[in-house]
């Protein structure tokens, strides 16, 4: 047997720790609450599907998949509690995924995202209060999957993109340096005038 972290079935670097996530996703009732473009479990691996088309890291698809797991700043249903359930959330995909689930959960969005591509910009804890600049990988995380859940819904709620699609824009030229290539194409593609 090898100790290789994708030999087992239930890595966090592998499609198992996904199928887990998927399985957890299922279990917290992700599938019975409604969702721009049907539910949350749908929404959520739709995410995880245009970060792996994107070319992101599994750390980070992991964490796309789970991103509500806490609830976020502009969607308060969690899934899990965030002072009991990021112990549960990192056994099933890894200490670094679910460090990035908290970091989307836990984002003030209004305090943190005008500075987050500012390398000394501060991050605002939603949950604690607590300031922190984020290193440039958390930064890169959090634009990246930023952009992958709002252009998800820009795509399935027309309302949705018409109201919000011109701030999404501008919110994403700002992040443009944190952005892969990818994203960003899809960020003008999707939130063309």
């Amino acid at each position: 047997m090898s100790d290789s972290p994708t030999s087992t079935g239930h890595s966090p670097w592998g499609v198992g720790a996904a199928d887990a996530a998927v399985e957890l996703l299922l279990r917290l009732g992700a599938a019975d609450i409604a969702h721009p473009g049907g539910t949350l479990v749908a929404h959520l691996q739709r995410v995880r599907d245009r970060l792996a088309a994107w070319g992101a890291r599994p750390a980070l698809q992991l964490a796309g998949l789970c991103h509500a797991c806490y609830g976020t700043d502009g969607f308060p249903t969690a899934l899990l509690p965030v002072d009991t359930g990021r112990a549960e959330l990192a056994e099933v995909i890894g200490a670094e995924a679910e460090g990035i689930v908290y970091l989307y959960g836990a984002c003030d969005r209004k305090a943190t995202y005008p500075g987050l591509a500012e390398a000394d910009g501060v991050f605002r804890d939603r949950f604690t209060g607590a300031l922190h600049p984020p290193g440039p990988q958390l930064r890169r995380d959090l634009a990246e999957l930023t952009a992958a859940n709002e252009l998800d819904l820009a795509r399935h709620d027309f309302a949705f993109r018409e109201r919000w699609g011109p701030q999404l824009l501008a919110l994403f030229t700002r992040f443009k340096p944190l952005l892969s290539q990818p994203a960003w194409a899809d960020c003008r593609l999707d939130l063309r005038p």
